[in-house]
């Protein structure tokens, strides 16, 4: 599935109707999230490798809820032997427009279509949250060799940065909700409530910048706007664009941007 900030479905605020609406949003906007949401710094996969102890270079890897293939890139490029999985017809549809030359097969997390102890490396970028963990993680465990790594991360606001914490506190009031709150719930029991897989925990802060209207059409290209209506999604983003022109003036917004990391590997064959 597609890379979207971390909004896990938590008692009282999100219903399994609404999870699932979101979900599948992203299909009727793969090419506006294919053109705006932000990448991954190199930091991120020098982190990957340090922590699973071996190189991309070479290993069999396979990058679950793929989206339009904004990971999976980055991966192959790394020199990784990458395979891409994606449930969605219009995320795997531009995926095949942008990377004619990558692999990838239609499937999901919970019932991975791969072979048993096939894959050195398992990723979800920004995807994890999509899955029922209760079925994800023995499924990662499933395929993953003795010794592989199982590497979950996203791309989160940088809350400590003033007019992204403002920024994030405007969507919340809009929604009526605590999305900001939810990107901050990112941690190993949350990820892994079976408690079976031992994560360690990584930061990686880095920035981008881009003209507003990129930043608003990545803003707009998230889940909980795209299931909200055109109308009152058009009415937030023509709002906050004012806001934003008073803090960028030039119409250039520098968004700095958390990536929080999550790594287990599997035990080495005695």
């Amino acid at each position: 599935m597609p890379t979207e900030a971390f909004e896990p479905p938590t008692a009282g605020s999100v219903t399994p109707l609404d999870h699932s609406a979101r979900a599948h949003s992203f299909n009727a906007a793969a090419a506006q999230y294919a053109a705006h949401r932000p990448s991954y710094p190199p930091a991120l996969f020098d982190v990957v490798e340090d922590l699973a102890g071996r190189p991309l270079a070479g290993s069999r890897v396979a990058d679950i809820g793929a989206g339009t293939g904004i990971a999976t890139a980055l991966l192959h490029a790394r020199g990784a032997d990458v395979l891409a999985v994606e449930p969605g017809d219009g995320m795997a549809a531009q995926f095949r427009h942008l990377h004619p030359d990558l692999p990838i097969v239609r499937g999901n997390g919970n019932d991975l279509p791969l072979a048993d102890g096939s894959l050195d490396l398992l990723t979800y970028a920004q995807a994890w949250h999509w899955t029922d963990p209760a079925r994800a993680v023995p499924e990662a465990l499933r395929v993953l060799r003795p010794g592989g790594a199982l590497a979950l991360w996203w791309n989160t606001d940088a809350l400590d940065v003033p007019w992204i914490a403002q920024a994030a506190e405007r969507v919340d009031r809009h929604f009526g909700s605590n999305l900001s709150a939810e990107k901050r719930n990112i941690n190993a029991r949350v990820a892994d409530p079976t408690g079976r897989l031992g994560f360690v925990h990584r930061k990686i802060r880095w920035a981008r910048r881009v003209p507003l209207d990129t930043h608003l059409a990545n803003l707009g290209s998230h889940s909980v706007f795209l299931t909200q209506g055109e109308e009152r999604t058009a009415a937030f983003l023509a709002e906050e664009r004012q806001h934003l022109l008073a803090v960028f003036p030039d119409g250039t917004v520098e968004e700095t941007y958390d990536v929080v990391l999550l790594l287990a590997t599997v035990p080495s064959a005695a």
